[in-house]
């Protein structure tokens, strides 16, 4: 004879025991990235749904919601009644429902009645503030049901407006966490203090500190203040140097960027526009004749890797550089914790400076980090400055 129906949950750790004993109807959870927000999310869904309500989850987009969809399978694998997946419903035992939505198109969950509904990655859903008053907090009101916003921080935006209402004693229906990850027992500490270590300091307070940053739109800081840098003419005696290239013939500019690798400083920027890439390689040999760098990073992919065989004929120490989404972040959040740190000194040019200061990062659905320079305007300088910075930052027997 077979038991009766169970759900599969994870013990939840001492500061998720602490939110969950604390909630009241409106709850929002600011905590670091690993801290195990959606964990908890699914906790309290899934608990409503076992005790016969119908219970939503609502993700920024389509992608997230799928994978927390997997996990919320196996936690109910024993209770669950029906299964559609195409619509990610799920009846259980009970007559508890439970509905998973992409907030990519809010309104489908329009007319929609539910006792909970979680919110994940609360500061990433495009259109929060609409979402919430005109669709989402309508479908609680039948049922007087509560809801659950839970985010990494992303700015001063509504996720934000959302905290303050909750921390605030005049809302006593709401309430209000802010969990860095250390304070997730299962997170070694060592991998946060590394991050402290490596990654830029606006970034680490707010992903793993959980902290409110406000969103000024720049990746770089301390920008002006490292524009001391002495241009060179060409290699000093007993000087190494690095050189940074990002390829471009059209609307683009071809840049390459002379780190000094001795004194960690820009000393010279070859900047071109609407030059054939026979002229660009030209420019690129006479600027190496007289630097003579140990190292070229450049760019690889598409039209680079052309380049790159070409300047492999000539003779030059060139080292491919394969740009996607997570190589191209790991050079930026370099360049970016060089800055801050007072490690790099930059020459005075104001299209190296303003290409800096307008530089812009957004979360991505998948929660990474997209880099890139604003609409209408260029990121050239600031994709050789990281190159050559990169290259400049590599160990001796890696490069040279």
């Amino acid at each position: 004879m077979s038991g009766p129906p169970t759900i599969r949950l994870p013990s939840p750790h001492p500061g998720q025991r602490r939110v969950a004993g604390e909630r009241r109807r409106f709850n929002v959870l600011c905590a670091g990235r690993r801290w195990g927000k959606s964990t908890l999310g699914i906790d309290r869904l899934v608990r409503n749904a076992v005790g016969g309500q119908a219970v939503a989850w609502f993700s920024p987009s389509y992608r997230m919601l799928t994978e927390v969809w997997r996990d919320v399978r196996r936690a109910t694998a024993g209770v669950v009644e029906r299964v559609d997946s195409q619509q990610h419903r799920l009846e259980l035992f009970g007559g508890g429902v439970l509905e998973m939505w992409s907030l990519d198109t809010p309104d489908v969950a329009r007319g929609r009645k539910y006792r909970t509904v979680v919110i994940d990655e609360a500061a990433m859903v495009r259109h929060l503030e609409e979402a919430w008053n005109a669709v989402l907090r309508p479908t609680l009101v039948d049922l007087r049901g509560g809801a659950w916003f839970l985010s990494t921080p992303k700015g001063l935006n509504f996720f934000k407006r959302l905290y303050d209402r909750g921390a605030d004693p005049g809302y006593p229906d709401w309430a209000a966490w802010q969990m860095p990850t250390v304070s997730n027992p299962y997170i070694p500490p060592d991998e946060v203090e590394d991050s402290r270590r490596t990654l830029p300091e606006r970034t680490f307070e707010q992903e793993f500190l959980a902290q409110f940053i406000e969103a000024d739109g720049s990746v770089f800081r301390r920008v002006r203040e490292a524009a001391t840098a002495t241009p060179q003419d060409g290699a000093l005696e007993g000087h190494r140097y690095c050189v940074g290239i990002d390829w471009a013939k059209l609307e683009d500019f071809n840049v390459a960027c002379v780190v000094d690798t001795t004194t960690r400083e820009v000393v010279a920027l070859d900047r071109s526009n609407k030059v054939d890439y026979a002229l660009q390689l030209g420019r690129l040999e006479a600027l190496c004749a007289r630097f003579k760098p140990d190292a070229i990073y450049a760019e690889q992919n598409a039209m680079g890797e052309p380049l790159v065989e070409q300047l492999q004929r000539m003779s030059l120490p060139v080292y491919p550089f394969q740009t996607t989404n997570a190589s191209k972040a790991a050079v930026i959040d370099g360049l970016a914790l060089a800055l801050e740190r007072s490690e790099l000194r930059l020459l005075n040019e104001d299209v190296l400076l303003n290409e800096l200061l307008a530089y812009q990062a957004e979360r991505l659905p998948s929660g990474l980090l997209r880099y890139s320079a604003p609409e209408g305007m260029h990121d050239d300088c600031v994709m050789a400055l990281a190159l050559a910075y990169y290259g400049a930052s590599q160990p001796t027997e890696w490069v040279f």
